[in-house]
């Protein structure tokens, strides 16, 4: 008998998946703990977990996940702010390479350092130390920058998770020059490093609402980025197998 896939989903808050969840005919569980929706069909089970804002949250709504439900792949995707020079614009896609912490670590009179100074890794897993950075599977990252295409315009590069939300174009270049990473958002990093640990596959894909400059609330469109994130996830789990 042919094994079932699951695939396991997770955003930040409802509104940045409600177009998934109508799109893959999702239902709530009952139960305490993250809001959890289930589906399945044809050979595959998915399961919609939203975290909570900020990285507590998504790393112990993806432990969750990981824990009740075995998914052979987790995709995590959202909304996020672009940096300027990445080339993106607000209603683009972007698919993470890898995902970077980009507060932890070390403030001197040289500037900031990353936790290789401290000297003590975030994660330790299979051999490897992780500090700063976590690296996405590279297929599913593949596989997901081409499904974001057939959405519109897309890039891939690094992304930046962080505590405090840029609101100056300043800080913006800072981070940009400092991570080379193309966007940031509060929540991908954590999600990175739980799926990690347990070498469970991961793909991010983000939806651009605005980019990150001198704060401005009315340039930007949070909706159209939530739908665009939701689209191109659609078409990655419509268009590939996700087994890797």
């Amino acid at each position: 008998m042919k094994k079932r896939r699951t695939v396991g989903l997770i955003s930040a808050v409802q509104s940045e998946g409600a177009l998934l969840i109508k799109g893959l005919g999702l239902v709530r569980r009952a139960g305490p703990g993250p809001a959890c929706f289930t589906s399945r069909a044809g050979g595959t089970d998915y399961v919609y977990v939203v975290s909570g804002m900020a990285k507590a949250n998504a790393g112990h709504a993806a432990g969750l996940l990981i824990r009740d439900y075995s998914p052979d792949v987790v995709v995590s995707f959202g909304i996020g702010g672009a940096y300027p020079g990445a080339g993106l614009t607000v209603g683009d896609v972007a698919v993470a390479t890898k995902e970077v912490y980009a507060d932890e670590g070390v403030e001197t009179t040289k500037g900031f350092h990353p936790l290789e100074m401290i000297g003590i890794p975030m994660l330790r897993a299979r051999g490897k130390r992780y500090f700063n950075e976590f690296p996405l599977n590279r297929r599913l990252g593949k596989r997901a920058l081409s499904a974001a295409l057939t959405v519109g315009r897309a890039a891939s590069g690094p992304f930046a998770t962080v505590s405090t939300c840029t609101g100056t174009r300043k800080k913006a270049v800072q981070l940009r020059t400092r991570l080379r990473a193309i966007c940031e958002n509060m929540e991908g990093a954590a999600i990175a490093q739980i799926c990690s640990l347990y070498g469970i596959p991961c793909a991010e894909l983000r939806g651009i609402s605005n980019i990150v400059e001198d704060r401005d609330r009315s340039r930007w469109d949070i909706l159209l980025a939530a739908r665009v994130a939701c689209e191109a996830v659609l078409a990655l789990l419509a268009g590939a197998d996700l087994r890797v």
